[in-house]
């Protein structure tokens, strides 16, 4: 059993000593473990840092691509070099090394295929108030979209099996972190969340310049991977509300004309509206069909991606 610790960093060369220094050197049930970096374009001397400090697996970008395409990467690398669970963590050492082999208990035990850690966000003082709120309800959508019981949507500490790696697929150009949950969700991979602790803040994030910022990106990316999977469950909603807007207009004419004695006349343009409204509730309703066959060859290329990338892990093997 080999295990995979993952830091996908960018200007990191003051905290990755710590985080590094962090990771357990022995878990009952792997027997080897090993580091990664994901060195995300940085300009300091994150990537020197990494080497002087023997890491095993080092991917270097050489310009800034984004936290999303550093987790690919890094997915694709650790599978590359045999990993059966992957461990990822971020370079600021938010998240204890010394939480690890509470995280990967569940994949140990085959009870998991991801397992989430959940931050002490009502009671660590450095969430305030506001983030609370925010973490909660983002949370909740979450959870909603992706039928998981997730709390802690947003945490980055988080444990992969081979499996569940294999399964991935990596769209968004932010962030991983909603996005895989969804998938995996979408997917019936059992995911598990476990408490875990954090370290006092050493930085102010780099993904976004504030909350506001950050809602709207996670917001866009939630709602842009639900329509990818979903697509075929929103044209029917909107063509169905459609459906009954048309027939609400039918219905008051036929009330107004028929028990009120109102002149059928004076409704003309409500039953072309109800007329028009039917025939776009119609082209919704199909394009719904266009999507759930499009949604259908999604799920068939992914397959087939999946068992193309574990026949190339196997032979590796």
């Amino acid at each position: 059993m080999k295990l995979i610790i993952q830091i996908p960093c960018f200007n990191e060369e003051k905290t990755l000593p710590s985080t590094l220094l962090d990771f357990p050197k022995n878990i009952q049930g792997v027997d080897i473990i090993e580091t990664q970096v994901i060195d995300d374009g940085s300009t300091d001397a994150t990537l020197e840092v990494a080497e002087s400090l023997k890491v095993n697996h080092i991917v270097s970008f050489k310009r800034n691509r984004g936290l999303a395409e550093a987790f690919k990467a890094g997915v694709d690398n650790a599978l590359i070099n045999g990993a059966d669970i992957l461990v990822n963590t971020d370079g600021d050492n938010q998240y204890r090394g010394e939480d690890i082999p509470k995280l990967i208990k569940p994949i140990l035990d085959g009870k998991a295929d991801i397992v989430i850690g959940g931050r002490p966000i009502h009671t660590h003082p450095e969430f305030s108030l506001f983030k609370r709120i925010m973490q909660k309800v983002g949370s909740f959508v979450l959870r909603k979209i992706s039928n998981t019981t997730v709390e802690d949507a947003a945490s980055g500490f988080r444990a992969y099996s081979k499996n569940a790696l294999l399964r991935m697929n990596i769209y968004s150009q932010f962030s991983y972190c909603m996005e895989t949950l969804i998938q995996a969700g979408l997917s019936n991979l059992k995911i598990v969340c476990v408490d875990i602790r954090i370290n006092k803040r050493t930085r102010d994030s780099r993904l976004f310049k504030n909350i506001f910022e950050y809602i709207w990106k996670q917001g866009k990316t939630m709602a842009t991977i639900f329509l990818l999977y979903r697509a075929n469950w929103i044209f029917n909603f909107i063509a169905i509300n459609i459906l009954l807007l048309s027939f609400f207009f039918v219905l008051r004419y036929m009330i107004l004309t028929i028990f009120f004695s109102a002149p059928a006349a004076s409704f003309w343009p409500s039953i072309i509206l109800s007329g028009a409204l039917f025939i776009a509730a119609v082209l919704v309703f199909f394009a719904g069909i266009l999507a759930s066959l499009i949604s259908s060859v999604r799920k068939l290329c992914e397959d087939i991606n999946y068992r193309i990338k574990k026949l190339e892990i196997d032979s590796k093997g």
